[in-house]
Formats: structure tokens, C-alpha cells, sequence
């Protein structure tokens, strides 16, 4: 960034009083850039015994399958993000069980979010973002075409917990999938 948001003025890299990190300081008005990271928002949406994947339809990792989930907006919960990426990507509304997993991936300055979720009445669809949705019993995941490392941990958890009949709150630091931590 170069030039302030607030009053278009140069910025400048600097240390600004009190912080310890380099920001983009606006020589002009004074404002701070703070570049922070982004929360993502999904859903694991359950059928019966099967999960909702959505195929994606976009880059990144187009092709490859992945939870219906998306980038928080701003004036919403993270419920209703959740709750409007799953019907943007599966044309599906969800009943939110529980807050399931989440995720700290500083590498790319993300973090998600994803609710344990119900289909209603098992329907769902495809939105402008998805090539197809399909429900999978955990027989048949793709696990070799999922999208994202946090989709791959969440429907590991998933499956663990549902044999112990417990579903506690996961909360992890993913990596890169090179160093196996996720």
C-alpha cells in the first residue's frame, strides 16, 4: 500500500509510537494501516451419516472438494457467514449445532471457523462457485482431491469424534500440507 485509504496521501514503513511491528503510516493524516488477518466462516453440514462437500468451481483449487465456507463479511456473525456460505456454495440452509473446529493459519494470515451444522430436510444444490455438491458417507470422501488441509482435519475429527459419540471443540495451528502438520 502507497497511498492512505482515509486521504489518499503516501504512506510511509515505519514503527509507529507504542507498536513493535512495521505498518503503513499515512505522513499526512497520521492513520495506521493495519493489514490483519481473514476469518473464514463454513459449515460441516450432516445428513444422516453423510457430510455435504461442495467441488470447487474457482481458484484457488479448482476441481478439488472442500466444506461449504467462505470469507466472513463484515455487519454478520460468525453463524451467518457460515450460514450464507452454504447457501451461496450448496444452495443449502443449515440448522448451526456447534461451533467444531478452528484454525490458526498464520502463514497465509487466515482463520477458520467451522460449525457442526444440519441439512434441512437433506436438500442442497450447486451456486455460482461450485461445480457440484454431493453428500459422502465416510467411505467414499475423496481424500485425495480435498481442497484445503483444514477440510482434510475437520473431517478426520469428525469421523474420530462420531465414533466416540463426543464432539468437542478442536482448536489447531495448521501448517503447510509439505510439513504434515496440516
Amino acid at each position: 500500500m502507497h497511498f492512505c485509504t482515509v486521504c489518499g496521501q503516501t504512506t510511509q514503513e515505519k514503527i509507529p509510537l507504542g507498536d513493535s511491528k512495521l505498518r503503513q503510516v499515512c505522513e499526512a493524516c497520521g492513520h495506521i494501516h493495519y493489514i490483519n488477518p481473514k476469518v473464514i466462516c463454513g459449515a460441516l453440514a450432516l445428513w444422516e451419516d453423510k457430510v455435504l462437500l461442495c467441488r470447487r468451481a474457482i481458484e484457488p483449487r479448482y476441481g478439488l472438494w472442500t466444506l461449504p465456507a467462505g470469507y466472513m463479511e463484515l455487519n454478520e456473525t460468525m453463524e451467518q457467514g457460515a450460514a450464507r456460505e452454504t447457501r451461496e456454495e450448496a444452495a443449502a440452509e443449515i440448522d448451526i449445532q456447534q461451533l467444531y473446529c478452528m484454525y490458526n493459519i498464520p502463514r497465509i494470515g487466515q482463520i477458520y471457523v467451522l460449525f457442526k451444522a444440519q441439512l434441512q430436510h437433506g436438500q442442497f444444490g450447486a451456486g455460482e462457485e461450485t461445480i457440484e455438491s454431493r453428500l459422502f458417507s465416510e467411505q467414499d470422501i475423496p481424500w485425495a482431491d480435498l481442497a484445503f488441509p483444514s477440510v482434510e482435519q475437520t473431517l478426520r475429527h469428525y469421523f474420530h469424534d462420531r465414533k466416540q459419540q463426543s464432539f468437542p471443540l478442536h482448536l489447531e495451528t495448521l501448517g503447510t500440507r509439505l510439513d504434515h502438520t496440516g
